[in-house]
C-alpha cells in the first residue's frame, strides 16, 4: 500500500525554517569518526565489566532530574541512561547516532554525555525546541556535537550521506494506541491527571501515531528501509516499543516491527527487555479474577537489529 497525502493541507504541521536546514547545506557535514583508542576490532569503548552488565536481557534503569516525567510536555519519554546505555555499547566515541523520532531530544542529551555526535529530526516544532533547549544547558565538556532538525523522517537521507552512522536509537509513536482517551483501568489511582485525555503528539496525517498498526508498520517499513544504506555495515539498530492492550486484545508492535524489519533487509540480533517494574507506581488489579493480562507499563522492548554485512 504506497503512502496516501492527505487530502487537506489543514492539518499538517508546518515546518519552521529556523529549525530546518538549507538545501545547500545538505547533506550535513557533521564527523562520524572515532575519537577514542580503542583497538580497531572493538565495536565500543567499554570494559569487559560493563560489557558483562550489558550481556543480560533484562535491563533496568532509573530517571534522574534532567528527565522528562510530564506528560504535558511530552507523553512518553524514555530515561537518559537507557539511550546511553544503547549508546555505549554499539559506538565509539566521536560516531554518528541518529534519532529519527527525537521528541524531547532524550537521546541527544545521551549523546552529549557520552561524547557522541547525533541528529535527531521530528514533525514537532515545539519537540524540537525542546531537544534544542535541553542540550544547550549542558556544560560543553566534550567536542562532540548535536543537532535537532525539524523534518519529517521520511526526509533524513537527503541530510546524511551512505554509510556514516553508527548506530540508529529511537522510540518512534506506538501506531495510533495512544490516540484514544485514557481510561487508566491498570492504575490503582485512575483519576491521576490523565484520565480521559488523548496523550497523541499532533493529528498531523504523518504522524505515525494517528495510524492503525498495519498503516503503522508499512511506513516504518518504509522509513527504515531508507535509513538503512546510511547505517554502516553491521551497525545497530535499537527500537524501543511496548505491546499494547485494544478491545482485550493484545496488539503486538514489536512483532509487527520485527517481520517488517526483516522484510526491508535489517536481521533481528537481540530482543532486551526494559523491565520498568521500579519506575511504575501503584498498579491496579487489571483482568482479576477472570482475565490474566500481563501489565505493559511493566516492561517494554528495545528490539537490536543491525544491517547485514
Amino acid at each position: 500500500m504506497p503512502i496516501q497525502e492527505p487530502k487537506s493541507q489543514e492539518s499538517l504541521i508546518e515546518l519552521d525554517p529556523d529549525l530546518r536546514m538549507e538545501d545547500s547545506d545538505l547533506p550535513l557535514e557533521i564527523s562520524n569518526e572515532r575519537t577514542c583508542e580503542c583497538k580497531p576490532s572493538h565495536i565500543n569503548c567499554l570494559t569487559a565489566k560493563e560489557w558483562l552488565k550489558n550481556q543480560l536481557g533484562v535491563w533496568r534503569f532509573n530517571y534522574e532530574s534532567r528527565d522528562i516525567r510530564d506528560k504535558s510536555v511530552h507523553p512518553a519519554t524514555f530515561p537518559i541512561s537507557l539511550a546511553r546505555r544503547v549508546i555505549e555499547q554499539f559506538t565509539h566515541q566521536g560516531q554518528l547516532v541518529l534519532d529519527p523520532f527525537v521528541g524531547s531530544g532524550t537521546t541527544l542529551l545521551a549523546a552529549q554525555d557520552s561524547n557522541r555526535n547525533a541528529l535527531g529530526f521530528d514533525l514537532s516544532s515545539d519537540y524540537v525546541r525542546l531537544s534544542r533547549d535541553r542540550i544547550s544547558q549542558q556544560s560543553l565538556i566534550h567536542p562532540a556535537v548535536q543537532l535537532a532538525v525539524q523534518d519529517d523522517a521520511r526526509n533524513i537521507p537527503m541530510y546524511i550521506s551512505e554509510e556514516s552512522i553508527s548506530l540508529i536509537v529511537t522510540s518512534p509513536p506506538y501506531a495510533n494506541l495512544l490516540n484514544r482517551k485514557r481510561k487508566n483501568k491498570s492504575r490503582r489511582d485512575r483519576n491521576n491527571g490523565q484520565l480521559g485525555k488523548v496523550e497523541q503528539y499532533s493529528q498531523d496525517p504523518r504522524d505515525l501515531g494517528t495510524m492503525p498498526l498495519h498503516t503503522y508498520t508499512e511506513n516504518m517499513g518504509v522509513i527504515f528501509e531508507s535509513l538503512l544504506p546510511l547505517l554502516r555495515k553491521k551497525a545497530h539498530c535499537v527500537v524501543n516499543v511496548p505491546d499494547m492492550w485494544w478491545e482485550n486484545q493484545r496488539i503486538t508492535i514489536h512483532v509487527s516491527l520485527i517481520e517488517e524489519f526483516r522484510k526491508r533487509g535489517f536481521e533481528l540480533r537481540n530482543t532486551i527487555i526494559w523491565d520498568r517494574t521500579n519506575i511504575v507506581n501503584r498498579i491496579g488489579i487489571f483482568g482479576w479474577p477472570s482475565n490474566y493480562i500481563t501489565m505493559g507499563t511493566t516492561f517494554e522492548y528495545l528490539l537490536d537489529f543491525w544491517r547485514p554485512e
